[in-house]
């Protein structure tokens, strides 16, 4: 499957938090990226704006595309409970998260490269999926 390979300061200065882990490039350049970053002219921000921008850090967090995002909403809004909680829950029981937890990996992505390179295991046998969901 497919996963963002781009520059990963400019998408931690764009939401202004180290989503990828600690970032030197937002301690140094604290505005979003771009000509228009550092002008402190920005207005008031939409419902919808808020919303957006919260789904998109976590699928970048989590190194989701959004049709596997749209997936594991829709299989979460059908389970019981708090849809955003039980969309936390699956996200979190990835295969390639659960390595990242462990402290195998450094980072979420370093993770996806163990599994994808065939060094996990689960019950004995080899997973090569990151999107392998754990129980």
């Amino acid at each position: 499957m497919a996963r963002y390979t781009g520059p990963t300061s400019k998408i931690a200065r764009k939401f202004g938090e180290p989503i990828f882990g600690p970032d030197k490039a937002l301690e140094r350049k604290s505005y979003p990226p771009g000509m228009h970053g550092p002008s402190k002219r920005r207005g008031k921000k939409s419902e919808y704006a808020i919303q957006l921008a919260e789904k998109q850090k976590a699928k970048y967090t989590y190194g989701i595309l959004e049709r596997q995002f749209a997936k594991m909403f829709d299989r979460a809004s059908r389970s019981k409970g708090i849809t955003g909680e039980n969309l936390l829950k699956l996200c979190e029981a990835r295969l390639d998260n659960t390595v990242f937890r462990m402290g195998v990996a450094p980072t979420r992505n370093a993770a996806r490269q163990l599994v994808a390179h065939r060094h996990i295991t689960v019950n004995g046998e080899i997973v090569n999926i990151p999107s392998f969901i754990l129980k």
